[in-house]
């Protein structure tokens, strides 16, 4: 049985696609092609055993072995040698790529605090990438068993000519976009909050005319 996603977007959001932009061959189709899944281990250079556990979360969050990467170079001011393991990634594909981005937004994303959306910035070539802080927003993670919490970098790659057909496959797959305006909004509150507001300051008020004599 395929994926639940991979379903809808077959059985539903391949016509919104035709009809929203008028592709009438199916090979020019935007499709979601590969998500890729990295982390960069915080306090990798002081502690290889933190790659290693990083490496094992991600396999539990995304059910695949992940690659270690390694550095490419030396950089002698933050005690890096070449080769030395910085972080592990996955790329997931087919079921396990539509597994994945189905728990992502069904599940996960909806169990971070106060969230709000993800921005809909993509990178001008129709791949998006959004940041996690935290692993312990995947159910897989149990809070008991972590030494360190550790963010990420999720990558949703397709085949769209443009953000524009990306943005929308995107967001008929499900994932919550915010509102166009809400950062702006965002920003306001917190300079209103602050005393920032950019409101005029009320002038002085004019002082009465002396009585005539």
């Amino acid at each position: 049985m395929a994926p639940r996603l991979k379903e809808k977007f077959d059985s539903e959001i391949k016509a919104k696609l035709k009809a929203r932009f008028g592709i009438e061959n199916d090979n020019a189709m935007p499709r979601l092609s590969k998500i890729v899944v990295n982390m960069g281990v915080n306090g990798a250079v002081e502690n290889k055993a933190r790659v290693e556990q990083a490496a094992k979360e991600m396999a539990m969050i995304t059910g695949q072995q992940p690659t270690i990467r390694k550095a490419r170079e030396a950089i002698s001011a933050f005690k890096l040698r070449e080769g030395m393991p910085i972080g592990c990634a996955v790329t997931l594909r087919r079921e396990r790529m539509w597994e994945f981005a189905d728990r992502l937004i069904s599940i996960v994303l909806p169990r971070i605090r106060d969230f709000r959306g993800v921005k809909d910035k993509l990178d001008g070539r129709g791949n998006y990438t959004l940041g996690l802080s935290e692993q312990t927003v995947f159910p897989e993670i149990e809070l008991d068993k972590i030494s360190f919490t550790q963010g990420m970098d999720i990558t949703f790659v397709t085949t769209a000519k443009n953000d524009e057909q990306a943005r929308f496959m995107l967001k008929e797959l499900g994932m919550p976009f915010q509102p166009a305006g809400t950062e702006e909004t965002t920003k306001k509150k917190r300079r209103s909050s602050a005393g920032l507001d950019s409101a005029k300051t009320p002038a002085a008020p004019t002082p009465a005319a002396p009585a005539k004599a």
